[in-house]
């Protein structure tokens, strides 16, 4: 059976394994996206609290995605809660770091402009600052789920959803017929989606982010 015909006879299961695949990643980027920006918002005004926060995020990024799960499933469990929580952990580091980043490069007469109106300290971030902070936040974004769509193939080894499951099923089959067509089935969907995930943020970015800013 060549690989055209495999897609074939398995595309209903290469389907569903591949909206699972999408759906943990988003799912997984929203919570990491508004951990992140929330991290970066208490922590940008402080020098070494920013740089307490990006220094925790990176060492999680260090922990081998394999060994995290694997230290995951006797708290967690098997199945969607160690793909959440890794995913979620490590998702954090480029948007904080690009929170961080964006939040300290706004221009200070801008925010002593908005003070000036008589903005609270609320307004301005919300009205003033995180406007302004928000290429550089999108930016993180779109790293930060390019990252996942790889780690969370990873999740097949704690029973996770995804596409990961066709690869280690075909890792495990290694020899057989199929087993080369499976793990390239799912190799391809990844990076499939990826571009797909990739496309929409530039999408994104356009309708949210003004010319002025982009250019």
């Amino acid at each position: 059976m060549n690989f055209w015909e495999f897609l074939g006879s398995r595309h209903q299961q290469l389907l569903t394994d591949a909206y699972q695949h999408a759906s943990a990643v988003f799912q997984c980027m929203v919570v990491a996206a508004l951990l992140g920006v929330l991290i970066g918002v208490v922590t940008y005004r402080s020098e070494w609290a920013g740089n307490l926060a990006t220094l925790t995020t990176s060492t999680i990024l260090t922990i081998p995605s394999l060994a995290m799960i694997g230290l995951l499933i006797p708290i967690v469990g098997l199945g969607v809660p160690p793909t959440v929580t890794a995913l979620v952990l490590y998702g954090l580091l480029p948007i904080v770091r690009n929170a961080i980043v964006g939040l300290r490069g706004v221009d200070p007469a801008l925010v002593d402009a908005a003070t000036g109106i008589g903005m609270s300290r609320v307004a301005r971030l919300v009205r003033v600052e995180l406007p302004l902070a928000w290429p550089p936040i999108l930016t993180g974004i779109r790293v930060s789920t390019q990252m996942l769509m790889g780690i969370a193939a990873i999740a097949a080894y704690a029973s996770g959803p995804g596409l990961g499951n066709e690869i280690f099923r075909g890792i495990a089959s290694l020899g057989s017929k199929n087993a080369l067509n499976q793990v390239l089935a799912g190799t391809l969907g990844i990076i499939v989606l990826a571009l797909l995930f990739d496309a929409a943020y530039v999408l994104l970015g356009r309708l949210t982010i003004p010319r002025g800013i982009r250019a």
